[in-house]
């Protein structure tokens, strides 16, 4: 995507673009919309955390972001597009003191919502005070934060509905905020075959998170040319399927997924950002092989990216493995 042209002749200063998204998470906030986005259940029930329905039924997500094994240190968590605060509160849950988790939104409506349902946390929370999620007005192509000062970066559902343009400010803006060594953590639909350009005109399409899905290869290339080094690939499984009955832009049926990926801002060893995508390399061989500073075992499994798996199978003393897309994090090399 990051060399395609502007999907649909749209650009942030497109009023119907910018009032159709605007206008759907207003009316999200005031009403909770279960058709906008769809992930099934909660992704974590914490020990302790007791989250109110009207968080639930406002979980406008296709995914999680919220993985502990990100959370270590106490900096800053800044989430982007703060919904019904859902993701926000499970933040606050690992770093529990006042400001430790930013939430951003353009919308008043749905900042006004958040604040509200955060209200609520609290009072069935001893341990959690709405102070603990900060949340501001913004947008994602202009962060209200300095450079540098989040250790973690998330969205999700929000980042499909921009066009080119805007989805490379916005994944700038969120690489400017990250400390060195600093997580994205992301979670988008995306498509397994291009959408006809009827659907993808469609603003309030878009703004629902359908018809601005890019494709696997083109998400990851858009965070690789924000300058992230290690892409880790969490999640990839199916999100909707979108219907000539239901959309008559199509002439058959496409099914979206939902991805789910870690970026880290750390610089690449090969001019490329490394993928892993649950891929391993087993050497055949007798002993050990050292290759770029690990050790591989006979016949034991080692988590690759998939440069490495690449050049690996072109060996005759490697089994190499197909991606799973669900990877714990980064492999060896």
């Amino acid at each position: 995507m990051n060399s395609a042209p502007a999907q649909n002749g749209s650009s942030s200063s497109d009023a119907g673009y910018e009032r159709a998204v605007r206008d759907v998470y207003a009316a999200a906030a005031a009403e909770p919309d279960a058709s906008l986005c769809c992930v099934a259940g909660t992704a974590w029930q914490l020990p302790g955390l007791d989250v109110p329905p009207i968080l639930h039924e406002m979980n406008y997500g296709c995914g999680s972001t919220v993985h502990p094994s990100d959370l270590a240190g106490d900096a800053p968590i800044l989430y982007v597009g703060v919904g019904g605060g859902l993701e926000a509160l499970q933040f606050a849950y690992f770093r529990r003191r006042k400001g430790g988790v930013i939430a951003v939104d353009p919308v008043a409506e749905m900042r006004e919502a958040a604040a509200r349902n955060l209200e609520e946390a609290a009072r069935r929370n001893a341990w959690f005070r709405p102070e603990f999620v900060q949340i501001l007005e913004g947008s994602a192509d202009a962060l209200p934060v300095a450079d540098g000062s989040a250790g973690v970066v998330a969205q999700n559902c929000l980042f499909n509905v921009f066009v080119e343009g805007d989805l490379t400010r916005a994944l700038a803006e969120v690489y400017r905020a990250l400390a060195p060594g600093g997580k994205f953590s992301t979670s988008d639909p995306i498509t397994t075959e291009p959408l006809p350009e009827a659907l993808r005109r469609n603003h309030t399409l878009r703004a629902r998170c359908v018809s601005g899905c890019i494709g696997y290869e083109e998400y990851l290339q858009a965070l690789e040319a924000a300058g992230f080094g290690q892409l880790i690939v969490r999640a990839r499984h199916p999100y909707r399927l979108l219907t000539p009955q239901e959309h008559p832009e199509l002439d058959h049926a496409i099914l979206l997924e939902s991805l789910e990926v870690l970026a880290v801002k750390a610089a690449s060893k090969h001019g490329r950002a490394e993928v892993f995508s649950g891929r391993t390399a087993i050497f055949t061989g007798r002993g050990h092989a050292p290759i770029e500073g690990a050790t591989f075992a006979s016949g034991m499994p080692m988590p690759v990216s998939d440069r490495m798996a690449r050049d690996l199978a072109a060996r005759g003393d490697f089994r190499v493995t197909p991606p799973t897309y669900y990877a714990r994090a980064a492999g060896c090399c």
